[in-house]
C-alpha cells in the first residue's frame, strides 16, 4: 500500500534558479558545512555524507538511508530515490517562484507501507520530510 508524506511549504528568500542550481547539484553542500554542522541545525536534518547525484542521511528507526537522483526537471523538481532503505520509498523536492527572489518548496516522499509497518514508520517519516524542508531554508544559496 503506497502511503504519501508532504512537508508544510517553506520560503526560500531566493530565486528559483539559484535554489535548484544548488540542490541539484549535491556536491555543492560542500560550501555549507558550517551551516548543516550549527548546532541550531542539528536537530533537522542529519547528513553523513553526499556527492553529486546522492546525499546519505540518518533516519530514526531505520538508519542511514541514501537517496539517488533519478530525475531533474529544472527549476521545478528533483527527484530521488531511496537506496539501502529497508522500505521502497521516492522523495520529491518540488519548487514554486513566488517571486523574482522568493521560492516555494515541500519536500515530498511516496513510499510502499505495508499495514504492520505503516504506524511505526509514519511518525518518523513525516518528522523527516518536515527536518529536510526546514533545512532549506537556512542553506546559504548566495555563496
Amino acid at each position: 500500500m503506497t502511503s504519501s508524506f508532504e512537508s508544510k511549504t517553506v520560503r526560500i528568500a531566493h530565486a528559483v534558479e539559484k535554489v535548484y542550481a544548488l540542490l541539484s547539484d549535491l556536491s555543492n553542500l560542500d560550501r555549507f558545512q558550517s551551516v548543516l554542522n550549527a548546532p541550531e541545525n542539528k536537530n533537522k536534518l542529519k547528513i553523513t555524507g553526499y556527492d553529486s547525484d546522492s546525499l546519505s542521511i540518518e533516519v530514526s528507526p531505520i538508519g542511514s538511508v541514501t537517496f539517488r537522483i533519478v530525475n531533474r526537471e529544472p527549476n521545478k523538481t528533483i527527484k530521488f530515490e531511496a537506496e539501502n532503505s529497508p522500505l521502497p520509498l521516492n522523495l520529491w523536492i518540488q519548487f514554486v517562484p513566488t517571486g523574482e527572489s522568493e521560492t516555494a518548496s515541500r519536500v515530498s516522499v511516496k513510499a510502499d507501507l505495508n499495514p504492520f509497518i505503516k504506524p511505526m514508520v509514519s511518525k518518523p517519516l513525516q518528522e523527516g520530510v518536515d527536518k529536510m524542508a526546514d533545512m532549506l531554508v537556512v542553506l546559504p544559496y548566495e555563496q
